[in-house]
C-alpha cells in the first residue's frame, strides 16, 4: 500500500457573510485546496505553495488555533493510497482566483452554501469547525 501526505487549506473572505473557497477538481467532486508535500517542505509551506499553485492566491494569513487531519484510501493505477491530508484555515483578501489545470472551476460561497456544495462528508466536518472557530474567536459575525 502506498502512504501519500498531503496539506489543504479551507481559504475564506471575510466578508458579511464570510466566503468560503471551494474548488471544482476534474473528477466531479468540490473540496479545498490540497496538494502533496514535497521533500524538505513545511507543512504552511505546502499550504502556500498549493494555494498559489491552484489558485494565483498569494496572500494568505494562518488562523492560529486550526490544524485538522483526515485519512482515506482511494486506488491509483489498481493500487491502493492511505491518504493523510492536514488542512489548516486561511483568510486571503484576494477575491480573484486563477485556476491550475488541475480545476475546472471554483466558487465562493457563505458556510451553509459551501457546506451543501462538498462532495464529501469529511469536508463538511471540517468546513464546520472552521466555521465554528472563526466565530468562537470573533472573526466573523455570528
Amino acid at each position: 500500500m502506498i502512504q501519500e501526505k498531503s496539506c489543504g487549506a479551507i481559504v475564506f473572505l471575510r466578508t458579511k457573510p464570510a466566503k468560503y473557497l471551494l474548488l471544482h477538481y476534474e473528477a466531479g467532486h468540490w473540496d479545498f485546496v490540497k496538494g502533496n508535500v514535497e521533500p524538505n517542505e513545511s507543512e504552511k509551506d505546502t499550504v502556500i505553495r498549493e494555494l498559489r499553485e491552484e489558485t494565483g492566491i498569494t496572500d494568505a494569513q494562518f488562523i492560529e488555533g486550526f490544524r485538522e487531519r483526515i485519512e482515506y484510501f482511494y486506488r491509483r493505477q489498481g493500487e491502493k493510497v492511505h491518504k493523510k491530508v492536514v488542512f489548516f484555515l486561511v483568510e486571503t483578501h484576494t477575491e480573484k482566483v486563477e485556476l491550475s489545470y488541475e480545476h475546472v472551476g471554483y466558487i465562493w460561497l457563505d458556510y451553509h452554501s459551501a457546506l451543501d456544495k462538498l462532495t464529501f462528508r469529511n469536508a463538511k466536518v471540517l468546513l464546520t469547525k472552521a466555521h465554528e472557530l472563526l466565530k468562537a474567536q470573533g472573526l466573523i459575525p455570528l
